[in-house]
């Protein structure tokens, strides 16, 4: 399988923002953001030239890629299917990439990071209603429990994660119950639920495909 392997936090100096792509080093004093790093490549005298507005859209689409821990070959099939839905493409791209499975396990606090959630589905510790799934691009609905298998409740990073439940808790459209390590979709959002990609414009991404 194909994955990402560029250094993370070189991601985040890239975009010149958290991406959040290291679970709780991104909340820390480590975290090059914090420390106000140059992007790679640049230098703190080096000038800033104005960017064309190809630049623009690529850069919106690479931040948003970068976030979700996504290729360009995986992105480009989930821009394709939210093309095909009714409704706003942007929209659709965006609820789409917030259901699949390793976001949601992520959003329910069973791990750290989007990585980190991706691979326990890669690794088999994550059930969808009752069954082990083992897709991290899974696509889930409504009603689904997603739970940590029997097998896997001991682990001790799914046991750190769980405690960011405790200090912020979960999006209103999902329910999580961490002593049992399940939690349920009560709802598919919409765009406008996912207030922390709120700055993201995903119009720009929808004219660079177009192009």
């Amino acid at each position: 399988m194909a994955r990402n392997i560029e250094p993370q936090c070189r991601q985040c100096r890239a975009e010149k923002k958290k991406l959040y792509l290291k679970g709780e080093r991104c909340n820390s004093a480590k975290c090059p953001i914090s420390k106000k790093r140059p992007a790679p490549g640049k230098g703190p005298r080096d000038r800033q030239r104005k960017m064309s507005d190809y630049g623009i859209q690529l850069r919106e689409k690479q931040r948003l890629k970068r976030q979700y821990g996504m290729l360009e070959k995986q992105f480009k099939i989930f821009f394709n299917r939210a093309e095909r839905m009714p409704g706003k493409t942007g929209e659709n791209l965006i609820v789409l990439l917030e259901r699949r499975l390793d976001n949601m396990v992520y959003r329910m606090r069973f791990a750290a990071s989007r990585k980190q959630a991706r691979q326990l589905v890669s690794h088999g510790h994550i059930t969808v209603n009752g069954r082990v799934v083992n897709i991290p691009s899974y696509i889930t609905r409504e009603n689904d429990v997603i739970a940590i298998r029997e097998e896997s409740k001991k682990l001790l990073i799914i046991k750190e994660s769980l405690k960011e439940y405790t200090r912020s808790g979960v999006y209103p459209w999902l329910e999580v119950n961490p002593d049992e390590m399940k939690g349920t979709i009560k709802g598919i959002p919409i765009r406008s639920d996912i207030v922390d990609l709120m700055d993201v414009k995903e119009q720009l991404i929808v004219e660079l495909y177009s192009k």
